[in-house]
């Protein structure tokens, strides 16, 4: 396979660049038993979960007719998530990025575009102390943009002309081919197969490898 041409690789947060679900699945419990709600999260039922937007997660596992009820349980979800991460001695950054970030970062501009909440990049930023390798980021949170349209944002304000997106599932992909922004699949996270790609990878540390 050829080597990928850019001049800005845009990075996924879960599943992409590190992996939370470890710490998510009791904070997930935690915040539905205080609505009034018995339901079981595991490490793969987030991993199905997320790279949607929080509204249709919401709708998704919150077993309530009321709209309101389901998104204010999923902000409590949110909340307990970031308390409880930023409490946590597990590192659940994937192996290697560290050093493939400061590699990629003196050839390239580095950027990360999230269907999270508002907040979650930041706290990544401050656990893995990486923020100095990327430009710019942006999530659905900040303005309740889809990935698609955050991807054309994002693309538009740093006058990126050859951008390329590491996501790991199929909406990543999808959100990619709206955008008109190149995809390369990360295998090694959540999702199980991808309708097409520019180039794979089975860990993160093999992107250096893939980028020109």
């Amino acid at each position: 396979m050829e080597k990928i041409k850019t001049d800005g690789i845009i990075f996924d947060m879960d599943g992409t660049i590190w992996d939370n679900t470890p710490v998510f699945a009791a904070s997930w419990e935690r915040a539905c038993r205080e609505r009034g709600y018995d339901i079981t999260f595991t490490q793969d039922t987030l991993k199905g979960l997320f790279g949607k937007t929080m509204d249709v997660i919401a709708d998704m596992c919150i077993p309530d007719e009321d709209p309101k009820r389901r998104y204010e349980t999923l902000e409590l979800c949110e909340k307990y998530e970031i308390e409880d991460l930023e409490d946590s001695d597990v590192d659940t950054v994937y192996p290697g990025l560290a050093e493939v970030l400061e590699k990629l970062s003196k050839r390239t501009k580095l950027y990360i575009v999230s269907n999270c909440q508002s907040g979650y990049i930041e706290t990544f930023i401050r656990r893995s102390g990486l923020g100095k390798y990327f430009t710019d980021f942006i999530c659905y949170g900040d303005n309740g943009l889809v990935k698609a349209d955050n991807l054309k944002l994002i693309v538009e304000k740093n006058s990126i002309q050859h951008p390329v997106y590491l996501g790991d599932i199929q909406g990543d992909k999808d959100a990619c081919d709206e955008a008109g922004v190149d995809f390369i699949w990360a295998a090694y996270g959540y999702g199980k197969s991808i309708d097409s790609y520019v180039a794979k990878i089975d860990d993160i540390s093999q992107l250096d490898q893939v980028i020109l």
